[in-house]
């Protein structure tokens, strides 16, 4: 038995760890438990191989709201992102594309490639930003109720109208069309180059069981855009000593205003009585008791697994059986003695300090996808490789490199019906060694070690249900007011007293701590903190 809180957060994860500062800002007494021994959820970084620290989830920075990161004050409590310059697309033919933060060296590349292209690029741009525009204020807003005649939901449905009426009348059409498009068709209306294609579609594709001819698969793209680095909109960034640093920032920030975070405290069971949370009971077999509970796990994990089905609307828990969280991606870290050569790449190019991809046709990367849906790992797999010492030379010891590849697809199970720990797990990982290797020669001799992590290690080890990053697909059905339940998108719950804070709602997954944030502010306007509810919403 433990002391009373005024709210119990379950997950550290970085969204957990945003509601509970904001929580804990307004002056309420905040526990986060956390399973495992370290803090951050997929937003973490451990050393696994001696001098060396991965980011063995998440990766780079871009979409954490710098409202967010102003609130809580971050960059005094450590947090660092160093931004790096665009990246490369490797072709089988020994050719690249590079795609440059700087206007004009990516038009000449484009051009080099097509000219008409280069021409299309800039409308493509354009009109990606007028959808930004109108998505990014959305974001750290509770989604409406359209069924709710409550004035506060009329309010909200009516900003919303109105944010569409102002693109007009051509792009009202255009933007519905947008959202449930496939990447492959919105890419063909402005270009004709197949390595340009596939290097603007792996956006697209991402941490979704979707292809890139999947409809729907558009809108993952303009979700990876939403993101800034030091106010660049779409740049993307490293954070210094590895994405634990911000779990690492977000925790001090909870501590400065007297929260606490108890590892070793995994959630069993959410305690519940009259219809009301009241605390959790931990694994451990101790209790903790608060007059509002928040989870910061995936929907399918807090009322599928920790909440009472007899404490559950019979239609919520269907809608929480049908809400899609599929795995798709799998993760290697790796340790080198040097830095790889890539042959045909230019010596000392910046875009060299960026992402790296070898799949360099839709076709190539649709195939790929074919792989997972019949229950295997892509055999000529998507890959985004990335090389973060290159830029923070904090993660590995002196003239040594750490390497990041994100990958897809692998699904949460084989279809065999063999396990993934074990031999399916080397294969997996030696598939895609084998890919990086047909592009440099020298990349075998310099691994020192390689963590390999499929989505059955991602889901046992930090409880992402089947590995989906997104804790649930960011499909146009699964999208705002839908996200993740009908009538539940407000992160409330039918349970009172218990919140949802994490990546299953809305604006949904990538490191971005909207969640949280947008969990907090509906929070305490439940308590009545009027005051910090205004503050929020500035």
């Amino acid at each position: 038995m433990r002391e009373a809180h005024d709210a119990i957060v379950m997950g550290a994860g970085h969204n957990g760890l945003t509601t509970a500062c904001y929580l804990a800002k307004a002056g309420l007494k905040v526990l986060v438990v956390e399973r495992n021994d370290y803090i951050g959820g997929a937003t973490v970084s451990r050393e696994l191989h001696p001098g060396w620290i991965y980011s063995n989830c998440s990766y780079v920075s871009s979409l954490m709201r710098p409202e967010i990161v102003r609130d809580l004050e971050l960059a005094k409590h450590g947090l660092q992102v160093i931004p790096y310059d665009g990246g490369v697309t490797l072709t089988q033919d020994c050719d690249y594309f590079a795609y440059h933060n700087d206007h004009e060296a990516l038009y000449r590349e484009i051009a080099r490639h097509s000219r008409k292209d280069a021409e299309a690029y800039h409308r493509y741009s354009m009109d990606l930003m007028r959808q930004c525009r109108f998505i990014k204020p959305l974001l750290l807003r509770a989604p409406p109720d359209p069924t709710s005649f409550k004035p506060r939901d009329l309010r909200e449905l009516l900003f919303l109208g109105k944010k569409f009426h102002d693109l007009g009348e051509a792009q009202m059409y255009e933007t519905i069309r947008f959202w449930t498009m496939s990447i492959a068709d919105f890419l063909d209306e402005y270009f004709e180059s197949d390595v340009i294609k596939a290097h603007l579609a792996g956006s697209g594709i991402i941490g979704t069981a979707l292809g890139p001819c999947s409809p729907g698969s558009a809108y993952i793209l303009l979700h990876h855009y939403m993101g800034e680095v030091d106010g660049n909109i779409g740049s993307w960034g490293f954070a210094r000593g590895g994405m634990g640093s911000i779990a690492k920032s977000l925790a001090l920030a909870l501590q400065a205003h007297g929260g606490e975070i108890a590892m070793g405290a995994g959630v069993e069971k959410v305690l519940v009585k009259g219809g009301r949370a009241v605390g959790v009971a931990l694994e451990n077999g101790d209790a903790h008791f608060a007059r509002t509970v928040v989870s910061n796990m995936d929907v399918k994990r807090t009322f599928l697994k920790c909440v009472a089905r007899e404490d559950l609307p019979a239609d919520f828990l269907e809608g929480v059986r049908r809400f899609k969280i599929r795995g798709s991606s799998g993760k290697l870290n790796i340790a080198l003695d040097g830095l790889p050569d890539f042959p045909a790449l230019p010596e000392g190019a910046p875009f060299r300090k960026g992402d790296t991809h070898f799949t360099d046709s839709i076709e190539r990367m649709e195939k790929a996808y074919d792989d997972w849906k019949r229950g295997t790992w892509s055999r000529d797999p998507y890959v985004d490789m990335m090389i973060p010492t290159q830029i923070d030379p904090t993660m590995a010891p002196p003239g040594k490199h750490y390497m990041t590849v994100f990958v897809q697809y692998a699904p949460p199970e084989l279809a065999n019906g063999e396990p993934w720990d074990g031999p399916n797990r080397d294969a997996f990982g030696q598939t895609v060694i084998d890919q990086i290797a047909d592009y440099s020669p020298n990349f075998k001799d310099l691994i020192l070690h390689a963590e390999v992590r499929t989505p059955w290690d991602i889901e046992n080890e930090i409880g992402l249900t089947e590995g989906n990053i997104f804790q649930g697909e960011l499909t146009f059905d699964q999208l705002v007011f839908n996200r993740p339940v009908p009538g539940y998108a407000q992160y409330r719950s039918p349970v009172k007293g218990l919140y949802m804070c994490g990546s299953s709602t809305h604006p949904g997954g990538g490191v971005m701590a909207a969640p949280g944030a947008n969990a907090a502010r509906e929070i305490l306007r439940d308590l009545g903190a009027k005051q910090t509810v205004r503050e929020m919403a500035r």
